[in-house]
């Protein structure tokens, strides 16, 4: 397989039942995070854990309390009954899943109506990010285009249609991972980002990265990647192996936009998306259904 050319143009509800279902509902999340990524999640988003905790009625705990307590007690006992240790371990694990969405909330709060650089005034909206909250995988670019500046999304564009091609080809739906930018602001006439507007964005995008917690990253192009890697080496030299950014796997690889003037480069990415198949792979993470 390849990338894709461009296309032609309320009743009652049974309490036993309520808790079987959190029950399955931990047990499924974990599966999704695995206890590494899990604690890596519950670590960056300390400081709303009591928010999310408070939300889902359950106390806060550290992540090795939660992956103790949840391994200790299945939540259904073998009669079929829930097991009270069960059902409190269970909610415990449905509350560090509503930590990362509680911790991305506050992220964008804080981001605000961003006036951190001068892209505020020619910009029609932030665009902040759009995807799975529990994506193992992530991919950012390098700053909204027109397209998104209206309608508020990442990738909607014409470039925005071959990454999903792309993430399709892989094995995966958009719906399924994450995306983001660089910048959270469109640059006048699509110019390349400039350092202080990198500069003032760098920190937000860290935090989301924080508590995604993902498995893998691809960086989109090059200023992504250099924006990522903290580094002024070319695209074309960084791409084709993983490095690392936050503790997490990052392949570089050439933007969607590019491949759109360039579609012989098209094989090149390929090659860095079966890498990051590969590697997925590797760590037990597979495509939903």
């Amino acid at each position: 397989m390849a990338i894709p050319d461009e296309p032609d143009a309320g009743g009652t509800t049974d309490p036993q039942d309520e808790l079987r279902q959190i029950a399955a509902q931990a047990r499924a999340h974990l599966a999704a995070l695995g206890e590494k990524r899990l604690t890596r999640v519950l670590r960056a988003a300390a400081p709303v854990v009591s928010v999310a905790a408070a939300a889902s009625g359950v106390s806060a705990v550290s992540a090795a309390r939660v992956v103790s307590a949840v391994g200790a007690a299945g939540g259904v006992s073998a009669a079929g009954g829930v097991s009270p240790a069960g059902v409190v371990s269970a909610a415990r694990v449905v509350s560090a899943a509503r930590v990362v969405s509680a911790a991305l909330v506050q992220v964008r709060e804080e981001l605000g109506d961003c006036r951190r650089c001068k892209l505020h005034a020619t910009r029609t909206q932030i665009v902040f990010g759009a995807g799975s909250e529990s994506a193992p995988l992530v991919f950012v670019g390098e700053a909204p285009g027109a397209s998104e500046d209206e309608q508020g999304l990442p990738f909607v564009g014409d470039a925005g249609q071959l990454l999903t091609r792309m993430i399709e080809a892989m094995g995966w739906r958009r719906e399924t991972v994450y995306i983001t930018n660089i910048l959270k602001c469109r640059p006048p006439g699509n110019r390349n980002p400039e350092p202080d507007e990198v500069a003032e964005c760098e920190p937000f995008l860290a935090r989301q990265l924080g508590v995604l917690a993902p498995r893998v990253v691809v960086a989109l192009g090059k200023f992504a990647a250099q924006s990522l890697l903290r580094t002024d080496a070319t695209i074309s030299s960084l791409r084709g192996r993983f490095h690392e950014v936050q503790g997490i796997p990052l392949m570089p690889t050439y933007h969607p936009a590019y491949l759109l003037r360039t579609p012989s480069a098209k094989k090149q990415v390929w090659e860095d998306l079966q890498l990051v198949m590969a590697e997925l792979e590797r760590l037990g993470v597979r495509a939903p259904a």
